[in-house]
C-alpha cells in the first residue's frame, strides 16, 4: 500500500487558503482515482484511489495543520505503511507560485504541519510534495499570508500548480521519488 498524504487545515473558514493546497491536490488525486472521502483511521478523511501499481489510500488529516503527524501516524501505524512509501503535499511560502519541488526526505524548512510529521513518524526519511504558495508583501504577517484565500489572478497558476502536483504524485506511484524529481522540480512545464 502506499499513502499520499495533503496537507492542510479542516473547515470552511480554511476552504481555498493557501496552506490547505495540500487537500486540494489530494481531492485532484482522489477524483482521479475516481475515489470518495470518508471518515478513516484517527482523525482523518481517507479515499482508496485507483492510481498507480500498488493500493493507494489519500489521506488529508482533520488535525489542524500543527498537528498533522498525529493523524498521520495513526494511518502509518494502521496500515503499517513504511514512512519512505508514503508522500505529504504541502504548501512552501519559499517557493515561487505554482512551482513545485519534492525530496526522497529532509527538514521540516519551517513547515509546522511537516514537522509534527517528522516528530510524531520518529523519521525526516519520507517523500515530500512542496507547492510554492510565493512568500507575498515581506510587510505582511506570514501566517495572515498562507491563511489567506488565493487572488483572483493567481487562481490560474494555482490550478495549473494542483494539476502538476497531481502528475507528479501519479510519476511517484509509477516509477518512484527519483523520477518524480528529475521530471518536477523544475519551473514551469514539466517535459514529456
Amino acid at each position: 500500500m502506499r499513502i499520499v498524504v495533503g496537507l492542510g487545515n479542516p473547515g470552511r473558514r480554511y476552504q481555498g487558503t493557501r496552506h490547505n493546497i495540500g487537500f486540494a491536490v489530494a481531492d485532484e488525486v482522489a477524483r482521479r482515482g475516481q475515489a470518495v472521502f470518508e471518515s478513516g483511521r484517527g482523525e482523518t478523511l481517507t479515499a482508496r484511489a485507483g492510481l498507480g501499481p500498488a493500493s493507494l489510500l489519500v489521506v488529508k488529516p482533520l488535525t489542524m495543520m500543527n498537528l498533522s503527524g498525529e493523524a498521520v501516524a495513526a494511518v502509518a501505524g494502521f496500515y503499517k505503511v513504511d514512512p519512505s512509501a508514503m508522500l505529504v503535499a504541502a504548501d512552501d511560502v519559499n517557493l515561487p507560485l505554482g512551482r513545485l519541488r519534492l525530496r526522497a526526505g529532509g527538514t521540516a524548512g519551517g513547515h509546522n504541519g511537516l514537522k509534527s510529521i517528522i516528530g510524531c513518524l520518529g523519521t525526516e526519511e519520507f517523500p515530500r510534495l512542496r507547492v510554492g504558495v510565493g512568500r507575498g508583501d515581506p510587510r505582511r504577517d506570514l501566517a495572515d499570508h498562507v491563511l489567506a484565500v488565493f487572488d483572483d489572478d493567481e487562481r490560474d497558476e494555482v490550478d495549473r500548480a494542483i494539476a502538476r502536483a497531481a502528475d507528479a504524485v501519479e510519476t511517484f506511484l509509477a516509477e518512484g521519488i527519483e523520477a518524480a524529481m528529475n521530471r518536477y522540480n523544475r519551473a514551469g512545464e514539466p517535459s514529456s
